[in-house]
């Protein structure tokens, strides 16, 4: 057996809502975005997510945030590039079209 890869995956999740963070994404500067929002009024908080889609939330000072962050399998799709999403209803098998 050889050595499997690993990555981190950080999941957020906002008013139950559960979201992964793609690969690149700055996780302090989404904390310090997600805490001004918290503080003041509504503001949103945009970042990408697995999938390599963008995301934005409207974090208001009601919202609920849990981040956490576990040890995966490395995808080497999750570049958080967003010109090269997959998963969900973006990814298709071009041979069943």
């Amino acid at each position: 057996m050889g050595d499997m890869q690993t990555m981190e995956r950080t999941e957020i999740i906002i008013d139950g809502d559960s979201t992964f963070l793609a690969q690149d994404q700055d996780l302090d500067r989404i904390l310090r975005s997600v805490e001004a929002a918290a503080n003041g009024p509504a503001a949103f908080v945009e970042f990408v997510a697995v999938g390599n889609r963008r995301v934005r939330v409207l974090v208001t000072p009601r919202s609920r945030i849990v981040v956490t962050t576990a040890t995966v399998q490395f995808d080497p799709r999750d570049t958080g590039d967003e010109a090269t999403p997959f998963g969900g209803l973006f990814d298709f098998d071009p041979d069943r079209l």
